[in-house]
């Protein structure tokens, strides 16, 4: 007799069409506020893309933080609200979320000119490893789902990270659908991040974060940030960029129900 063997397409269905649990839905209406501004459809399917992310990714507390549905069901539900609208396989490369309960310690190495590297130690909210890691400090996620205008949130920046590394290391060039779209991509973003550096070694007010200016990797994700926290802001004084990422996106968090 033959076995049944379940396609990934198969599981994902199966999982996806049981019943959303209410203690998560009371987990998004409490930590997540954009959760209960989406439409009724859009929140359909960002439940589905949270019990299949969920399933899928292993979660890890680091320096005493013991993991509950809480934790796992905040980060993901942030994490997959850049997947709405959009096919895709649900961060492919990602294993592992690795989540501390504040600001954490790790190795930094900086290059300073020369040919020379400073090592130390630097304070993080997150990272987004190329190994299919990701690492979040609790405290800041929280912050960032909690306030949802100030255009800061570490887990749609890192996100962004692993949506960049999706076609190799992190370059600000995450896999697009077209071959054609790149051309506006590299022309649009790269003018943009070179505003930006000059904005920001001048001093000027930009709404995007100056640490977009660091490499075109960065800028990505902070540009992401911007998108879904400050989105008419960004439309109004960057409506070249917002265009590309509304493209990228397929969600214009400009539709959006009004927050109270």
């Amino acid at each position: 007799m033959f076995g049944y063997f379940e396609t990934k397409r198969q599981r994902r269905n199966r999982i996806r069409s049981q019943p959303f649990p209410n203690d998560w839905d009371a987990i998004l209406h409490r930590q997540v506020p954009l959760y209960q501004h989406l439409s009724d459809q859009d929140r359909q399917e960002l439940q589905g893309l949270i019990q299949i992310f969920v399933d899928e990714k292993h979660f890890e507390g680091c320096g005493g933080l013991t993991l509950n549905d809480a934790i796992r069901v905040t980060i993901a539900a942030q994490a997959c609200i850049l997947l709405l609208h959009r096919e895709t396989d649900l961060y492919p490369r990602l294993i592992s979320i690795l989540v501390y309960p504040s600001t954490y310690v790790a190795q930094a190495r900086q290059p300073i000119g020369g040919g020379m590297v400073l090592e130390g130690e630097i304070a993080r909210l997150g990272e987004a490893w190329k190994d299919g890691v990701v690492v979040l400090s609790w405290d800041d996620v929280l912050a960032g789902a909690s306030d949802i205008h100030d255009g800061h949130n570490v887990v749609l920046h890192e996100f962004a990270h692993q949506l960049d590394q999706e076609n190799g290391p992190a370059d600000g060039a995450p896999v697009l659908e077209q071959r054609s779209q790149y051309v506006s991509w590299a022309r649009v973003l790269g003018n943009e991040y070179e505003q930006l550096r000059q904005d920001a070694s001048l001093g000027r007010p930009s709404v995007l974060d100056r640490y977009g200016a660091t490499n075109p990797a960065e800028f990505f994700a902070v540009a992401t940030e911007c998108y879904f926290e400050k989105p008419k802001e960004l439309q109004r004084s960057h409506p070249e960029l917002f265009e590309e990422l509304r493209a990228y996106y397929h969600f214009d968090p400009t539709e959006i129900r009004e927050l109270g």
